[in-house]
């Protein structure tokens, strides 16, 4: 196993020292005593809004600490590698960023986070602390995988931060951030392939096996398996695949807006994604499908995978609006 790191037992808190170090006009770490987790918070808590927090099994960074910041998350809760964070976790989180106008849980579909943030959400109300959830489950390739009951969550969950953190900014009420919230899972929906396993730095091995000529389809964040493997294919025919699919989900007529996010999954370079890009607008225009906006990058990882994901969010007025919306975080920025 060949990775720039020192002890695996101290991966989370050493990646969460230096996110703030970084970025210390953005965000600083909550004391917090269990060990192998962290909480990054926003460096200047905002009152007087709902608080938005959210977060997961380390591995997928940016994923969610790059998204503390003005308009997006007031939190992020790491949990170890791949490993949802514990329900204690999840209430420092709470209590840390909480106001009177309460605390939205973006949360996304794996069976242990659902668990330890609702855990966390009774804690909360049990002191009095005004809390509301959404559940992320964007991912079109799968109904049950090894770590859900229904559809992952996974690149879409983005635009949920970014939409819902948005409307929080500018005042809305926990119910009305919540709806909003709402709104956008059920307008998007994504996929993914992998070229190549990750390598989950405690375990030292990758966690599955691709032949040099093969490529995993519809595969999840941490390594699930997805609809098929196969032989690998250009990237036109591959862009071609997923957005079937994923338009064949959640249908887009012509002359409807989308925003679209070309996420990298950790090691395919950008060249590579730009290509893709080139693709999926090609093949959206020519449905008579407007994108309205386009991000590319690595917005949600799975370590050092290669491979990518596409997430298609169906727009109206209201969502663009709040997709416009100033966002000042380490790694989503609207001026």
């Amino acid at each position: 196993m060949k990775k720039i790191i020192n002890d695996p037992k101290n991966i989370v808190d050493e990646m969460a020292d230096g996110l703030c170090l970084a970025y210390p006009r953005y965000a600083a770490r909550v004391p917090l005593a269990e060990k192998g987790q962290a909480i990054i918070a926003r460096s200047h808590k905002k009152a007087g809004k709902v608080a938005l927090v959210s977060g997961g099994g380390s591995g997928h960074e940016p994923s969610h600490a790059g998204y503390v910041g003005e308009g997006m998350l007031d939190a992020a809760v790491c949990g170890a590698v791949f490993t949802s964070p514990t329900p204690d976790a999840v209430f420092e989180a709470i209590k840390a960023v909480k106001t009177d106008k309460g605390v939205l849980l973006v949360i996304k579909n794996y069976t242990g986070d659902v668990m330890n943030f609702e855990m966390a959400m009774e804690m909360a109300e049990a002191e009095g602390i005004k809390t509301a959830k959404v559940i992320t489950n964007d991912d079109v390739a799968v109904m049950n995988s090894t770590y859900t009951v229904g559809r992952r969550g996974i690149a879409g969950t983005v635009f949920v931060h970014k939409i819902a953190g948005a409307a929080a900014e500018a005042g809305l009420d926990l119910a009305a951030v919540q709806k909003i919230g709402e709104k956008v899972i059920a307008n998007v929906r994504s996929m993914g392939i992998a070229l190549s396993p990750c390598i989950v730095p405690q375990a030292g091995k990758p966690g599955f096996t691709l032949a040099d000529d093969e490529l995993e389809i519809g595969l999840g964040i941490h390594g699930e398996p997805g609809v098929t493997r196969g032989k690998i294919k250009k990237a036109d025919e591959l862009v071609a695949e997923i957005l079937e699919k994923i338009l064949a989900d959640n249908p887009v007529k012509s002359g409807e807006e989308i925003a679209l996010l070309v996420n990298g999954l950790g090691g395919t370079p950008l060249m590579e994604l730009f290509v893709i890009n080139r693709k999926a607008h090609e093949i959206l225009t020519a449905k008579g499908i407007k994108v309205y906006s386009t991000n590319v990058g690595n917005y949600m990882t799975a370590i050092e995978m290669a491979g990518f994901s596409l997430s298609v969010l169906k727009l109206d007025t209201e969502l663009k609006k709040f997709l416009d919306a100033k966002a000042d975080t380490p790694a989503y920025r609207v001026c």
